[in-house]
């Protein structure tokens, strides 16, 4: 049986939109701005009259906050997931690349050299996200056969998942743009899952 999950990247934080931008893991947990509620009202919109049965989200503020809105047209209550945790970024948490640079110069040039597999410091790596977040992903698919749920997740935790599906090289998650609000759409058939919509954002 087939299951259909949208797997929603949160609407924006304050922090989302710095210049220059700064790092936000697990260790930040900003609640959405207005312009991130505008977002995941868009996004509930695009997704408004599918038949949802079950929405499952990360616990951090921001992603709760957007899968709350997702959930209300369908009325349904979305569901904490630990896994679905964004990426532990360690030390860099709230730096700037600039800073993560001028602090752990050696790290900073091993982390851009192999993006996948080397951590952030103190952290985990694109690898160690995607390894704890497959699994996680096919066991809601799988409890929820023939269905239609949605998924809330964060930028490193899609990208990381996605980049798996498509059959990329780990170092090559980064390159996966993942939009505040922007939706992909994961089909799954059995043990089997593929992208059948990378990023939607044409309802932002």
């Amino acid at each position: 049986m087939t299951t259909l999950v949208y797997l929603l990247r949160h609407g924006a934080t304050a922090l989302n939109r710095l210049v220059p931008y700064r790092l936000q893991g697990r260790g930040s947990d900003p609640s959405l701005d207005p312009e991130g509620q505008d977002q995941a009202r868009r996004a509930a919109g695009a997704l408004a009259t599918l038949p949802i049965t079950a929405v499952y989200t990360s616990p951090l503020a921001r992603a709760f906050e957007t899968a709350a809105i997702v959930a209300l047209p369908h009325r349904l209550d979305p569901v904490a997931v630990p896994a679905l945790i964004e990426a532990d970024i360690g030390r860099w948490e709230g730096l700037t690349w600039t800073e993560a640079q001028a602090q752990d110069p050696d790290q900073h040039a091993r982390f851009h050299a192999d993006p996948g597999a080397t951590a952030y410091p103190d952290g985990e790596s694109f690898l160690d996200v995607s390894r704890r977040v497959g699994p996680t992903l096919a066991d809601l698919a799988d409890a929820h056969l023939g269905e239609q749920i949605i998924v809330v997740g964060h930028n490193v935790v899609n990208r990381a998942y996605l980049a798996t599906l498509l059959g990329l090289p780990i170092d090559l998650a980064r390159s996966l743009r993942q939009s505040n609000g922007g939706i992909n759409l994961i089909q799954y058939d059995g043990p089997s899952a593929r992208v059948v919509t990378l990023n939607a954002t044409l309802h932002l």
